[in-house]
């Protein structure tokens, strides 16, 4: 298994409170109050998660007065894509191998059944 780094892209997506509040700022930018009002916990618990996303560089913060407002940067997750785009190729190219041995193994003969 693989340390966890700081900006762990990885790490920052795997909790479902940080997805989320990742799909909240996709409408745009948010004070950290209204990123909090969904979950129904503690201030504090949805800063941490926000802590998190920004260490992995996945959102941004300004201040307006005394209010902290967050953006979404989605150039991470972007990197993220790249990545399992490069396994999915490699993932169908088996599959199709697979399916072509099970076909030829059971007779098939593609687009009909075997009898």
């Amino acid at each position: 298994m693989r340390p966890i780094q700081e900006k762990d892209v990885f790490h920052a997506i795997a909790h479902s409170a940080r997805r989320t509040i990742l799909v909240s700022l996709r409408d745009g930018e948010k004070p950290a109050s209204a990123l909090a009002k969904p979950f129904g916990v503690s201030f504090s618990a949805i800063s941490q998660h926000l802590k998190i996303l920004k260490d992995a560089d996945l959102v941004a913060e300004r201040r307006e007065g005394r209010q902290r407002i967050y953006h979404l940067n989605s150039k991470p997750l972007k990197d993220v894509w790249n990545w399992i785009e490069d396994f999915q190729q490699v993932w169908s190219a088996r599959l199709d191998a697979l399916e072509a041995h099970l076909d030829k193994k059971h007779g098939k003969v593609k687009g009909r059944p075997a009898r």
